[in-house]
């Protein structure tokens, strides 16, 4: 297949999910665990995580042929994640089009993690997506940024610890 047809093919996958889809992958009870799971994780340290889930990539993205990568880092700023405090906001983002996942960490916490380090962590979620375990994958992810937070970040018995950013899973 040329590349027009490879282009054709993608814009059709994309096109044809929306955040419906993203909210049947996830399910209503896997959405209120996320968010649960968030809402403990933050409890114990300083940073703050926000999940976007999205089912295709927009138009313009699609044409311009543009990465899972290059939307989780526009979301970054979209969702506001780079505005705390610490400069220590995550942004767990799947892209169901592609069964790609994408973590962003602001600049705090991605200068105390190497990248490898968040690479070897998207190839170990990926399993849980080849299955369709979406929320398994994403529960994954959170339990993995938390451990990397409370590390560097944790929070101190009787010091402010205020919730920075909203904690509900973002369906695209």
């Amino acid at each position: 297949m040329n590349n027009h047809g490879h282009l054709l093919v993608r814009m059709l996958k994309h096109r044809w999910r929306d955040a419906g889809d993203a909210r049947r992958a996830i399910g209503d009870d896997g959405l209120r665990d996320l968010q649960a799971r968030v809402i403990d994780s933050e409890r114990e340290h300083t940073g703050e995580i926000r999940i976007c889930v999205e089912g295709g990539l927009p138009l313009s993205y699609l044409r311009r042929r543009a990465t899972a990568r290059e939307r989780a880092v526009t979301l970054f700023g979209k969702l506001r994640v780079w505005d705390t405090q610490d400069n220590n906001g995550v942004l767990i983002y799947l892209l169901l089009a592609d069964h790609r996942i994408e973590i962003i960490a602001d600049r705090g916490l991605n200068a105390l993690v190497p990248e490898a380090q968040w690479a070897a962590l998207a190839v170990q979620m990926a399993a849980a997506f080849r299955e369709n375990h979406f929320a398994q994958g994403l529960a994954e992810a959170v339990a993995a940024v938390h451990t990397l937070l409370v590390q560097h970040f944790p929070a101190t018995a009787g010091a402010p610890n205020p919730n920075e950013l909203p904690d509900a899973v973002v369906l695209l």
